[in-house]
């Protein structure tokens, strides 16, 4: 007798025109099962359910980002938003990204204030739909630190335990109000990942945020650290790195030992781009690789350049054009391996570009780089460049590339190796033009310019001979540069 209750209900509603979304919502579940117990009572007491709190997530803006900052808020809470409004601006492992809602809605709580940082897919914000919703949905942030991730708290708890004498004594007053029997802790992401690191019991401290929340301040404070500022970035000054040593005495032997650290010196943890670029490093140590060098005459290229200069044209521009119309004919060197067992050959040649930037290195991506004439592909350079330094790019913008270039030459630097980047197959190292004396078959003496190219690649799937003739051919296009402008 329930199913065609049910049915019924499912029909009415249908007609009715009222449709029930559950996805990424928390609605009142007995509204729900009072409107099944009772199908022939007024519609409008259905209508009531559609009122939800749903979630902000942390979204993933690039496929190796793992946990995202909060820049900051561009609404408050008690705004009211409008489907595809921009609410908070979230800093990725590679550029700054503003988040909208899909809802419209009240901004009812702020979950994950600015500066702090929370793993993808956590929620970082509350919706509301009404007014009368705000207060639940701010009740549910205050639980929401507790219930995200559950597992971290325990170990936190026991590895810090053999530590808690050594802590203590700066803190004494912050351990005497532990309540008897277990509780749900309430903390911040990233005051949870300091307890770790400080070896706090987090169940010890007295979150002074909202609702009682543990915030970094606070486990800072119990660690006897002084907090600098209250942001993500935590900054130890020297004064709050003496507590270290203390910290690193506790019987924890499961990492390698850290050496203690020199006198006056300062602790700067990774920015998230920093931290995003010292994984992918440790990833392609896992990669067999090597190295191949070779030198290139460059008169003819520099006088090219020369010619190009004024018309907006960069080297780095007429580097990526020769790199792509080489690839174009050694598709190999273009390929990739990403799973160990088997390689992909990439239709398109896209140019990555290593750029440094303020706190870290980017590599913008010239996409089909060997269809573009030179003076687009210069603009399109300038760009992406002008859109990495305000931290702008777009994930497509960064992430598509399948061969890398890396200049130092514009430095000085005549010759050095890269390392290459996960998922691609090579990376080519330009060392700058210099002045060199060579002979020719004649063996008659002349100075003409050369820089050394190395170029680094996956032994999986490039092979030597593979790499000799792509060089080869990237020396004569280089050495012969007409082709460049057609």
């Amino acid at each position: 007798m329930a199913s065609p209750l049910l049915s019924r209900v499912s029909i009415s509603n249908a007609t009715a025109g009222n449709t029930i979304s559950f996805s990424s919502s928390v609605s009142n579940g007995l509204l729900w099962r009072r409107s099944i117990a009772f199908p022939d009572k007024s519609r409008r007491k259905v209508s009531t359910v559609q009122a939800k709190i749903r979630e902000i997530f942390m979204p993933a803006l690039s496929s190796t980002m793992t946990e995202g900052k909060i820049v900051s808020w561009i609404k408050s809470e008690g705004d009211v938003l409008s489907k595809g409004e921009s609410v908070v601006v979230v800093e990725s492992d590679k550029a700054d990204m503003d988040v909208e809602t899909f809802y419209d809605g009240i901004l009812a709580a702020i979950v994950v204030g600015d500066g702090e940082v929370a793993p993808v897919g956590a929620p970082i914000g509350l919706l509301a739909e009404t007014e009368e919703e705000i207060a639940e949905a701010k009740a549910k942030a205050s639980k929401s630190g507790s219930s995200a991730p559950p597992p971290p708290p325990a170990p936190a708890a026991a590895s810090a335990s053999p530590a808690a004498p050594a802590v203590a004594p700066p803190k004494s007053a912050a351990s005497a109000p532990v309540p008897d029997g277990p509780k749900k802790i309430v903390a911040t992401p990233f005051a949870k990942k300091l307890a770790k690191q400080h070896k706090v019991d987090i169940g010890s401290v007295v979150g002074t945020g909202p609702f009682g929340r543990i915030t970094p301040a606070d486990v800072e404070a119990a660690a006897g650290i002084s907090p600098s500022k209250s942001t993500g970035v935590n900054v130890v000054s020297p004064v709050a790195a003496a507590p270290a040593p203390v910290a690193a005495a506790a019987p924890k032997a499961a990492a390698s030992p850290a050496p203690p650290p020199i006198p006056g010196s300062t602790v700067v943890p990774f920015t998230t781009m920093q931290a995003a670029v010292s994984k992918n490093m440790v990833e392609s140590l896992s990669v067999p690789t090597f190295r191949v060098g070779y030198p290139v005459l460059t008169d003819k290229l520099d006088a090219l350049y020369e010619k190009v200069k004024p018309k907006g044209v960069t080297m780095t521009a007429l580097l990526a054009k020769a790199a792509a119309m080489a690839l174009a004919q050694h598709p190999v060197v273009n390929a990739s391996c990403k799973d160990g067992k088997s390689f992909t050959y990439n239709s398109s040649i896209n140019i990555a570009v290593a750029v440094a930037i303020n706190g870290g290195l980017i590599t913008p991506v010239l996409q089909d780089a060997d269809k573009l004439d030179l003076y687009l592909l210069s603009q399109k350079w300038k760009e992406l460049v002008e859109k990495a330094r305000a931290k702008q790019l777009q994930p497509h913008e960064y992430n598509s590339g399948t061969f890398t270039l890396s200049n130092l030459g514009m430095f000085g630097v005549d010759r050095f190796d890269a390392i290459l980047p996960p998922g691609q197959g090579a990376i080519m190292a330009v060392g700058a033009s210099k002045p060199t004396v060579v002979t020719d078959k004649d063996g008659f003496f002349s100075v003409k310019s050369k820089m050394l190219v190395n170029v680094t690649a996956d032994h999986r799937i490039i092979y030597g001979a593979d790499l000799a003739a792509f060089l080869q051919t990237f020396a004569k296009i280089v050495e012969n540069p007409e082709s460049l402008t057609l």
